[in-house]
């Protein structure tokens, strides 16, 4: 998935053009060295694990670290004790989303999920795919949607559609009006589920800093129909910042709450340029819903540490491929 770092000018904006993404600009807010774990403290995640969302034990992480001993399986266990989003996309989503609301509630659990296929995914770079036309995601929508029944999931609606509307990524107007109504379309289908809550990806501190051209965007999107909106996913900006300009936005929206990715935030952005793999990033705060910020759903690790963001044109793993030197990078150095 890409992430872009810069704003985007939105003064007197009146077409749109269309992509998928999600940047990151701004301060790094660093974690203190003596804070960094050890081999004996990693082996305990500093925060209690949030009792309200499923911790898998299918994921990539959790299947390595059975692999490793001492020092680097104490840490990458601080990335596998925590609860991470599972990204769906292409034609076996509603057998995995089957698959884990079932596993989530038979341990007394809520899933954390993404909607990842629309079309023109990823603005068609490191993660580019989805669906082939609206036709092909309505009926997308419509198995994920079945894959969940009556069962408890949290769900993150397609990472960067909204704001790469914005962004120029080469798409006509009409598009743009098109995958809007696709948003919208998925918020309705998905919420004729009881026990399932929608937060439609609204970009983060960093992309589009208008929050009234944002907001009218992501009405036209679905989110009055939502729960709310998410931010910072697979970013990197801090807690703080990315609070900040999720209230802002809130307020345009009327109050509409919101969710947070903490998963790589520890340490902030690095710089303004780089949004790929950027070295030296750490874990942020553990999954909770107990935020003490108004507005604040939760914080949530909806990027799984340690999934690679693409090549990056460094022959890095692919995007959505765990990369275990990164992981344990993320882990060493968290709060």
């Amino acid at each position: 998935m890409r992430r872009l770092w810069r704003g985007v000018a939105v003064a007197g904006l009146v077409s749109l053009a269309i992509g998928s993404a999600a940047g990151c600009e701004g301060g790094a807010s660093r974690a203190d060295p003596d804070s960094a774990p050890t081999a004996d403290r990693a082996a305990v995640p500093e925060q209690p694990v949030d009792q309200t969302f499923y911790v898998s034990d299918q994921t990539a992480a959790a299947r390595q670290v059975t692999k490793l001993k001492g020092a680097d399986a104490a840490a990458l266990a601080r990335i596998t004790a925590q609860p991470s989003a599972l990204w769906l996309g292409g034609p076996d989503a509603r057998a995995r989303a089957e698959e884990l609301t079932l596993r989530a509630t038979a341990a007394g659990r809520t899933a954390l999920l993404v909607a990842y296929d629309i079309p023109h995914r990823d603005c068609g770079q490191f993660s580019a795919g989805g669906a082939a036309d609206g036709a092909a995601y309505r009926a997308w929508i419509g198995e994920l949607a079945a894959g969940l029944a009556d069962r408890a999931a949290w769900l993150v609606l397609e990472p960067d559609a909204v704001a790469h509307t914005l962004d120029g990524c080469g798409v006509t107007p009409s598009a743009a009006a098109e995958r809007y109504e696709l948003l919208s379309y998925a918020v309705r289908e998905l919420k004729k589920h009881p026990k399932v809550r929608v937060y439609v990806d609204a970009g983060n501190a960093g992309w589009v800093k208008d929050p009234d051209l944002l907001a009218d965007v992501l009405r036209k999107s679905g989110v009055g129909e939502a729960d709310g909106f998410a931010v910072n996913v697979s970013n990197f900006y801090t807690t703080e910042q990315s609070s900040a300009f999720a209230a802002r936005l809130s307020e345009a929206l009327g109050g509409k709450h919101f969710v947070i990715d903490t998963s790589r935030n520890g340490n902030g952005p690095l710089g303004d340029k780089e949004w790929c793999n950027p070295a030296g990033r750490a874990l942020g705060e553990a999954p909770s819903t107990a935020t003490g910020r108004p507005g604040v759903d939760a914080y949530l690790w909806v990027k799984s540490p340690g999934e690679s963001d693409g090549d990056c044109g460094r022959g890095e793993p692919r995007a959505g491929e765990f990369w275990l030197p990164y992981a344990l990078g993320l882990a060493r150095a968290g709060r």
